[in-house]
């Protein structure tokens, strides 16, 4: 059967409030889609740049060839296991990696208490404390520039733990009591 004019029904006319609707929607819809790209690029934008300054602070960190003049990061702290106590001065610190250990070497000045809760949260004690001694080797003393000269007041002692958990040789010029000054070399094997 065909159809001619005749037979087809036109459309009835769509009614003004109908169109206003339905115009309304459309741009209500342009509306979204715009914000969810601008949303989406800016937030691209925004980790791009987050992960560009975290690599380049993580290049200056590694790149770094002796001791850097700040607090270790809280996770540093915690897998070497060097609990800086709170309220220490001239905290500086250097990490070392390869494929077989890695160092963390954290020099810091603190009070006769605060040394006595740094050895307490490091697994020591002040009476383990070899007086006369150091216990951080010369090629360790070597790679943040450290010396122990014999007219300071040192002691010493090592805290050894198995593996994976850190070793740590710690030597403390006593020179001062009321400001003792720690060097701290603490050694993961991976």
């Amino acid at each position: 059967m065909t159809t001619t004019p005749d037979d087809v029904t036109p459309l009835a006319p769509e009614a003004p409030d109908e169109r206003l609707a339905r115009m309304r929607h459309r741009r209500l819809a342009a509306l979204v889609i715009a914000l969810l790209v601008t949303a989406s690029t800016t937030y691209f934008l925004i980790s791009a740049e987050q992960s560009r300054s975290s690599g380049r602070d993580k290049q200056a960190e590694s790149s770094a060839t002796g001791l850097q003049d700040s607090w270790p990061s809280k996770m540093k702290r915690r897998i070497f296991e060097v609990p800086i106590p709170g309220g220490s001065t001239d905290v500086a610190y250097f990490e070392t990696s390869n494929w077989k250990t890695s160092r963390l070497y954290v020099q810091f000045t603190t009070s006769a208490s605060g040394l006595d809760r740094y050895l307490e949260r490091s697994g020591s004690r002040r009476a383990a404390l070899e007086h006369g001694t150091t216990t951080v080797g010369e090629r360790d003393a070597d790679t943040v520039g450290w010396s122990f000269p014999t007219d300071r007041d040192w002691a010493a002692t090592t805290v050894t733990n198995a593996d994976p958990r850190p070793t740590r040789d710690i030597t403390v010029d006593l020179t001062d009591p009321a400001a003792p000054r720690v060097y701290v070399v603490s050694t993961t094997t991976p």
